[in-house]
């Protein structure tokens, strides 16, 4: 499973209630949560996160265990999430809402807007600007399947 995208760049321990604050906990439609991923650190993140691959660093997605934190990155256009570590429970959401993710430690070898080639059963992240390739932790077995399947209700619909 291939993917592309441009970089869209943020530290380490991005939390829950920066990914989607709790106020909006009260939509479920996607697009709307979309619109307010990011908004504590980067108010206009939503509109450039439509075919962005969105790149951390340590603990992203760790706090709650609100599944509304995939939906919004999801619905706000992001294609994957590359961090160097995950907190377990984002992860398993993320895989469950078909949004991809991977473990890799790209530090500073991504800037904001280069272009990345996901490979995710290969776990490696190129770098299309600088031809760099960062081996990560590939995707393997059923988290690969639920992904490929669009999320695990369509998995599970199969």
């Amino acid at each position: 499973m291939r993917l592309r995208g441009r970089a869209i760049v943020y530290g380490d321990k991005i939390d829950t209630d920066v990914i989607i604050p709790a106020k909006y906990l009260v939509y479920t439609d996607p697009k709307i949560l979309g619109q307010h991923a990011m908004e504590p650190i980067d108010p206009h993140f939503h509109k450039k996160a439509g075919g962005a691959v969105l790149v951390a660093g340590r603990a992203f997605g760790m706090g709650s265990s609100r599944e509304q934190a995939a939906i919004a990155l999801k619905g706000a256009g992001v294609v994957a999430v590359v961090a160097e570590s995950f907190a377990r429970i984002f992860f398993r959401n993320a895989i469950n809402v078909g949004l991809p993710v991977l473990q890799a430690s790209v530090g500073s070898k991504v800037r904001e807007g280069d272009t990345l080639e996901l490979d995710l059963e290969r776990g490696v992240v190129t770098n299309l600007d600088t031809g760099e390739e960062i081996v990560g932790k590939p995707l393997t077995g059923l988290p690969l399947e639920i992904l490929k399947a669009g999320g695990l209700l369509n998995f599970l619909k199969k």
